[in-house]
């Protein structure tokens, strides 16, 4: 009766848990935002599992076995999601961050180019005498212009390479939840299947006592008459 109780004690908090996640949060603004919103949803996804393992249990000691599975089931799919929203604005978060970091790098360091440029331009070298068979050094005015170039392109391979990694974790969870949802499948054939034999056996034992008590009130019949 007690893990009855708690079991159901669950059930309700997992939907007024849901119903809270549902409602707007406070947008993550900063990387120390979005890192502690990681962890807490870390957190929050291992205590679902867990819940839902134990509520799973519970269902199974229930009469209407499969209403209470599509249930929790059901909670446990919702909160998930929702867990799985957050987890990707805090990674956008992080994300543009780095992104940011690195144009303004870049930023400072054309600005630096572009400086050192000009101040070249304005004070040049003295000209001296070079050898006819060396190259003359190529104008140095393309190199901002060339490592935005390269930014931009290294920008673009990164994109394609996060949103290859976003598709492939999207595909992993969805494997998990699956996995964890024909495990349950299997554990109610087992269950189902140790109760059929459990029936049969009971049966069984019933039918070879009548049998026995038979036999013994024909032997004892069988005795008075003599």
């Amino acid at each position: 009766m007690a893990l009855h109780l708690k079991a159901w004690m669950w059930m309700g908090g997992l939907l007024l848990a849901g119903g809270a996640l549902a409602q707007p949060a406070a947008p993550v603004q900063s990387v120390e935002q979005a890192d502690a919103v990681l962890a807490q949803v870390a957190k929050d996804r291992a205590a679902a599992e867990s819940e839902y393992a134990a509520g799973e249990s519970v269902c199974y000691t229930k009469f209407f076995v499969n209403n209470c599975l599509d249930k929790i089931k059901e909670q446990r799919r919702a909160r998930l999601a929702e867990l799985r929203t957050l987890e990707i604005d805090a990674n956008y978060v992080k994300r543009k961050s780095a992104v940011d970091l690195r144009d303004r790098e870049l930023q400072d360091r054309n600005q630096r180019d572009a400086a050192e440029e000009a101040k070249r331009a304005a004070n040049p070298p003295a000209p001296h005498a070079a050898p006819a068979d060396k190259p003359r050094p190529q104008p140095a005015g393309t190199l901002p212009a060339q490592r935005q170039a390269e930014h931009a392109a290294r920008e673009q391979q990164r994109a394609a390479q996060d949103a290859a990694e976003a598709g492939e974790r999207a595909r992993k969870v969805e494997a998990f939840q699956q996995k964890q949802v024909d495990a349950a499948e299997r554990q109610k054939r087992v269950a189902e299947k140790q109760a059929e034999r459990a029936a049969k056996r009971a049966k069984r034992e019933a039918d070879e006592a009548a049998k026995k008590a038979a036999e013994a009130e024909q032997a004892k019949q069988k005795a008075q008459g003599k």
